[in-house]
This record gives structure tokens, sequence and C-alpha cells, in this order.
């Protein structure tokens, strides 16, 4: 039985069947229909799916003039049975509120936001492409909405989650770059928390970087760029002697990945041997040099495993080994895809099964 009384505005006719599947670009087509609700100041109210399309605010809301705005990512998958499955949504609900807590925001009751996840999907069913290699991005957004120039916490937020078809983020394997002049996030800021000023920051030096011919960047500590920390859109991960690595997220500087979190978890069932603490990019380079780094990928909700081709370390490129050897992390990928599509079984619950 539903929780909320949420009010739906069904768009007619929908506008999938005109869709050019072959052709998408990733985050530039979106469904019929988006979730929104308003916090008042008090409690959220008025849970309503409406047709998508743009919305009117006053010039003056605080999210324009001060940055109180934060998102999520995640997706839903098609199986073969014709059923549209969602992958641990539950955990970006509680990413969200992370982000809320330390963006002064209002945090949103999980139950509110898995509920109408859940009806939006099932309304938009047929955005879901069923074909290998399609998925449904979904976008959840909250930004402050009160209409006032004075330097505080808005009174006011708005939520909404939006969709979009989508293909693989990335096709094939990417070439990245070790950053240690330019910061994503220093100790005491905003780094583990999804906000949009943190891309918002990353987005020269990632265009030096793209100048260069470079995807992504690898960032590094703030304060002597001495330790890595994560890419723009991913976590990094790599096989060193056996062992599978990468950055801890217990300082308050990384983002804690949903895709990380999938892949550790996986680790460990099968018994693989794991090390989650601060790591060098002198590690990283010694490793590439002497051959014990077997396997180099970065893991997000875009690309899920986006195999490294290439890196750049203080002007040293780096080749790990092919793509084809890596059989951990191909394991991986094929495991979580099948998970999401409904091929494999979901031993962890990680799957909601959308009931249209």
């Amino acid at each position: 039985m539903s929780a909320y009384s949420i009010r739906t505005e069904v768009k007619h006719p929908s506008a999938s069947s005109a869709v050019d599947w072959e052709n998408l670009t990733f985050g530039r087509t979106f469904s019929d229909h988006m979730f929104v609700v308003d916090f008042d100041g008090n409690q959220w109210v008025d849970p309503r799916i409406v047709p998508y399309g743009p919305m009117s605010f006053d010039p003056a809301i605080s999210a324009i003039h001060y940055g109180q705005s934060i998102f999520e990512g995640l997706k839903a998958f098609k199986g073969n049975d014709g059923k549209v499955r969602v992958f641990r949504p539950e955990m970006n609900a509680r990413r969200l509120n992370h982000s809320a807590k330390r963006m002064c925001m209002a945090e949103l009751p999980e139950s509110l936001f898995l509920e109408g996840l859940l009806k939006l999907l099932a309304l938009d069913a047929a955005w879901v492409h069923p074909e290998d290699g399609y998925s449904l991005y979904i976008r959840p957004f909250m930004f402050a909405t009160e209409t006032y120039l004075g330097i505080k916490p808005s009174d006011t937020y708005r939520f909404v989650i939006m969709t979009s078809p989508v293909k693989a983020y990335y096709q094939g394997a990417i070439r990245v770059k070790v950053e240690r002049h330019y910061t994503r996030a220093a100790s005491g800021g905003t780094g583990s928390a999804k906000a949009a000023g943190n891309y918002a920051a990353s987005l020269y030096p990632a265009k030096l970087a793209q100048e260069q011919g470079f995807r992504q960047l690898i960032w590094t500590d703030a304060a002597n760029h001495e330790y890595l920390e994560e890419s723009g859109t991913m976590n990094l991960f790599f096989m060193r002697n056996g062992l599978l690595h990468t950055p801890t997220t217990e300082s308050d500087t990384i983002l804690a990945g949903v895709t990380r979190d999938s892949i550790l978890t996986l680790a460990n069932s099968w018994g693989v041997p794991i090390e989650t603490r601060r790591i060098k990019v002198t590690e990283l380079q010694e490793g590439l040099r002497d051959g014990s780094i077997t396997e180099l990928f970065g893991a997000g909700t875009a690309a899920t495993i986006a195999q490294i081709e290439s890196i750049r370390i203080d002007e040293e490129d780096f080749t790990p080994p092919p793509v084809e050897e890596r059989a951990f992390s191909n394991k991986v990928a094929e495991t979580l895809t099948g998970i999401k599509k409904g091929v494999l079984e979901d031993p962890f619950g990680w799957v909601h099964l959308v009931q249209g």
C-alpha cells in the first residue's frame, strides 16, 4: 500500500516512439515524466508526477546565487523478461541525504524517494530499452528555492527525479591523467557530498586535459597532490600482486560510490583480498613500471566499469596489460550487468523490481 498520495498527470501521447535509439547522445533525450515534491519550510508537500518540461522560478532563488544544489545518478534496466529493474536505489537515497546534511539542506525521507522513483519508472517503462548496452539514466536532484539574496540556508527546496534513455557512457577503454596541480576537493570541504559546485570547479582542469587527449582526470589530495583520490565520474581501482586496491572513502574528499561498494562486496564474496587505504601516486607509478599492476579501471554509475588503457603521471605515460587479460574487472562487469538485467541471481538483494 502506498505511504504517500502522489498525484499523477499523464502525458499523451508518449514521445518514446519517436526516439532515435541508434543515435542516442548521453543526457540529451528525456523521458515523458518527472517526479516533483517541494519542502515548504516544515515538511515535504504535494508529491506529484507531471510531464517533463521547463519550470518557472524567481531569479532571486538562493540555489542560483549560493549553490545549494545536490544530485544523484543511478540506472534502470529492462531484462529479456520485459521487467524493469533499478539497481540499489536505497543507496542513492541515503547518499542524497548525506549530501543534503553537508549542504545544510532539507533531508528527504528515503521512503518518499523510493516510492516516487518506482512509480515514475512504472509510468515510463517504455523508455527503458531492452537491448544490451542500453539503460535508463535516472537523475534525482534537489535545489534551494527561497527567494532571498541574504547568505543563509534556504528555508524551501524542490526535489525532482528526471530520467534519460542512454547507451554506454564510454566507448571502449579510456586515457586518463593524474592531476597534480588543480584540486577537486579539500579536507573539510564538500568532496564527499554530490554537490553541483564540486563539478563546476572541475570543468576547467578537465577541459585542459581533454585538449591533451585525455577523457578523465584522476584527482589527488589538495594538500600535497601526493595521494590518489577519484576521477570526475568514477572511483579508481587497480589490481597489484593479487590485491584489489582502491582509495579509502573515510576522508571527506572522496565520494562513496554505489558501484564502488558493489565491487568491494563482490570481491569479498569471491575471496579476493582488498586494500582500502590512502594510496600514494608513487605506488601506482611503481606498480605500472614493474608490471605488478595487472588491472587498472574506474567504477561508476555512468560507465559501471571503465577500463583504463593508458595513464599519464608526471609527463610519463603508462600502459597497463590489455583489457582482454583483466580477469577480475571483466568478471565484475559481466556480473553486475547480469544482476541488473535479471540474467544472474541477485544474492545481495540489490535489484528493485518495478511493478508496472
